[in-house]
């Protein structure tokens, strides 16, 4: 089905980009700018909240083309694939009919920090996304190049020194109108692309750059403040070239799980399944590294560039980071009927001819041939504490960023902002307010929260572990925590998912109550499940639901026990499984979770003259939050610099004032600027300052993959 679909979708994008002119007059609501991870999704998403949407990519061919890795998900990215698909995304679904080999990472520790990954066919992926771009109702694509952005003086009403009204595309010629605009320029803002001593313009292999207008325009037009940054690729291996029997084999899951809460199979059947391969870096390695280092001016440069060390790195960074070290190596493939082989963790800039000699230092790899070398891109990204929690920029209106533009690294990360920044472009466009998503509620929501409140020196990836309720935020039920809301708030989910996601969860709760109705001895527990070892020294009573969080003890178990009860729900078992092991934790974390709620969504006003505050704040303090200018309180205590004293007294500045508000009328408050009792500025801040520290405690991201908490009685670690 999607095969037949894309011959159609180049006969009809073709004669689009031929034939320009007729767009000029015509006003979108929303134009995107990038055909990327990012694009795609923010195309796709602002058509589905109701938005007329333009994509404009430099070639339609390489749409949801994979530019580095063939792969998808992860430890933390998992979950942001899931969560992208729960709001109607098109990621989760792609990688579903596209991968080819399906894994759980971190299997051994709790379903919380599970990382759905599987490795793709490139050629599927690309297949599926412009097959759904080309069936998505008020999507029109464009192939061009974006010279600069239209702008215009602001609305009054509405904050913002600037507003956009559209693109100009690079001949010049065609100036093409838009309520608004999202930019999803991945690694094409400025991109350079470096190779040993050499150095050319682009932002992909084969690739020109964006215009350098449009960076032009951000930066002297718009005055938004921009950097750069970097990141690179391994070479591409000949597979008939590399002798696998000297690598680990690495099989996939015997059951493939799928990214898509709609599918219950994935395309690639699991007999079908093609392994990955591990080995290790040698001295060698690290003895041409050090050798080449004079030719290979992307790791000589130290000037002005941030380079991603820990996240992204090359491995001429890892080896003088970590020297004596042996790294691991992944060998990928890239497709069911792909000749190459993707070399994870060896991504250089070194000359062809030394990338040549390093892979041959690997023993798998001795008599490798080399089909396309790696290289460095550089490109420019934009400041992201300039951009509210909607992705927009704040002082221009109409304007919205996603994607490596915020300085995020990985395709999972650039999805997430794309769709969250359509859907908003498109409510700007039609007149509805913005949206927003707390790290309470999602890994996007802490994605974006730690872009626009903490901004990023190195590029941004997304771990289990930058989320405090990561017990709460699971990949299974994603669908349970954002479908609804994608529906009933934001708009970009169909009334078919909505439906589906309310099957499951009612079906969910009434299999709990179930559970819970399931209220034996512990003796009486014995003698239905006899191989479970439930101690009888307590009287105790257990309901259904305790027994569950056993170890040994399964939600089939209790089905075949209690079938007229429970055999209803089996398609339920693994997710009933988790929610019982996670009921304790969850149950803490709700109140927390109202708690800060309620504390951090106390708006600070944006109008705010920081260095004339009349509280007790630092110089630094008050440079930040000038600079920056959080939007809600929650956002101010994840600043870096700021410390708790100045939350406080920040805290205690914003309830005085309410209370003004709220006690003396306008004309009082003009004759007499401080009416508020000094008793009565005491009783808050004695209030407050408790609980404010206590709201750092809780939010400060821990270091470790699981939290803090007691586990319950059926650890499912070791399940």
């Amino acid at each position: 089905m999607l095969r037949k679909k894309l011959p159609f979708l180049h006969s009809l994008l073709s004669p689009v980009s031929r034939h320009v002119g007729h767009l000029a007059g015509h006003q979108y609501d929303v134009i995107v700018v990038g055909g990327g991870h990012a694009g795609t999704e923010a195309a796709a998403a602002a058509a589905r909240v109701g938005a007329e949407t333009l994509l404009i990519t430099q070639k339609i061919h390489t749409i949801g083309a994979l530019s580095c890795n063939p792969s998808l998900g992860g430890v933390g990215k998992g979950q942001l694939v899931k969560e992208v698909d729960a709001l109607d995304g098109l990621c989760g679904r792609a990688g579903d009919w596209a991968g080819i080999h399906f894994s759980i990472l971190n299997r051994r520790k709790g379903p919380a920090v599970w990382g759905p990954r599987a490795q793709l066919d490139r050629q599927r992926y690309r297949d599926f996304i412009q097959s759904e771009l080309l069936s998505t109702p008020r999507l029109t694509v464009l192939e061009g190049s974006v010279e600069e952005l239209l702008v215009t003086e602001p609305n009054p009403e509405e904050p913002g020194h600037h507003r956009v009204t559209g693109i100009r595309l690079a001949n010049g010629s065609h100036a093409i109108s838009a309520r608004s605009v999202v930019l999803t320029t991945g690694t094409f803002l400025s991109g350079s692309l470096f190779v040993g001593q050499t150095t050319s313009p682009g932002g992909r292999i084969g690739d020109a750059p964006s215009s350098p207008g449009l960076s032009h325009t951000l930066r002297e037009r718009l005055g938004l403040r921009t950097g750069r940054l970097r990141t690179g690729t391994p070479p591409r291996i000949v597979k008939d070239s590399v002798d696998l029997s000297l690598a680990k084999l690495h099989l996939p899951d015997s059951h493939p799980t799928p990214f898509s809460f709609l599918n219950t199979h994935t395309h690639c059947k699991p007999e079908e399944q093609l392994p990955c391969y591990l080995t290790f870096t040698t001295p060698g390695v690290e003895r041409v590294v050090r050798e080449s280092l004079q030719l290979n001016c992307h790791i000589q440069q130290d000037t002005k560039v941030f380079v991603s060390h820990r996240y992204c790195p090359s491995i001429e960074s890892r080896v003088l980071r970590f020297p004596g070290r042996s790294h691991q190596v992944w060998l990928e493939p890239e497709g069911v009927t792909s000749d190459l082989l993707y070399p994870q963790g060896l991504s250089m800039t070194m000359p062809p001819d030394i990338q040549l000699r390093l892979i041959r230092e690997i023993p798998p790899m001795r008599r490798a041939e080399i089909h396309t070398p790696g290289y460095g891109v550089q490109y420019d990204f934009v400041c992201p504490t300039q951009l509210s929690p909607a992705l927009q920029v704040k002082s221009t209106q109409g304007l919205f960023l996603a994607g490596q533009i915020n300085g995020t690294t990985g395709y999972e990360e650039a999805a997430a902002q794309g769709l969250w920044a359509g859907a908003n472009a498109a409510r700007w466009a039609l007149s509805m307010p913005t949206v927003t998503l707390s790290r309470t509620e999602s890994y996007i929501g802490v994605l974006i929260d730690d872009l626009v409140s903490r901004g990023v020196t190195e590029p941004y990836r997304m771990f289990t572990s930058r989320a405090e309720f990561r017990t709460s935020l699971r990949p299974d039920n994603a669908d349970l925590r954002l479908t609804p809301k994608g529906f009933e708030e934001v708009g970009c989910v169909s009334s078919v998912r909505y439906q589906e996601s309310l099957r499951v969860r009612n079906s969910l709760q009434d299999a709990l109550t179930a559970l819970q109705a399931l209220f034996l001895s512990t003796s009486s527990w014995k003698k239905k499940l006899p191989s479970v070892p439930i101690s009888e020294t307590k009287s105790t009573l257990l309901t259904g639901l305790d027994l569950l969080q056993y170890n040994d003890v399964t939600f089939e178990m209790l089905a075949s026990a209690f079938p007229e009860s429970l055999s209803s729900y089996m398609e339920f078992a693994q997710r009933l499984k988790i929610e019982a092991v996670y009921k304790p934790h969850c149950d803490l974390n709700k109140k927390e979770i109202e708690r800060i709620q309620r504390e951090e969504n106390m708006s600070l006003p944006q109008d705010i003259d920081y260095f004339s505050l009349p509280v007790s704040l630092s110089d630094e303090v008050r440079e930040i939050l000038d600079r920056v200018r959080p939007s809600t309180l929650g956002a101010a205590t994840r600043l870096e610099g700021i410390t708790p004293a100045a939350v406080v007294n920040l805290l205690n500045y914003v309830r005085v004032t309410e209370k003004k508000k709220e006690t003396y009328p306008s004309s009082y408050l003009q004759r007499n600027s401080n009416p508020v009792s000094d008793m009565t500025v005491s009783s808050i801040k004695l209030h407050v300052t408790f609980s404010v520290l206590l709201l750092f405690i809780i939010m400060w991201p821990s270091s470790s993959a699981e939290p803090l908490v007691k586990k319950p009685k059926g650890n499912f670690q070791k399940g």
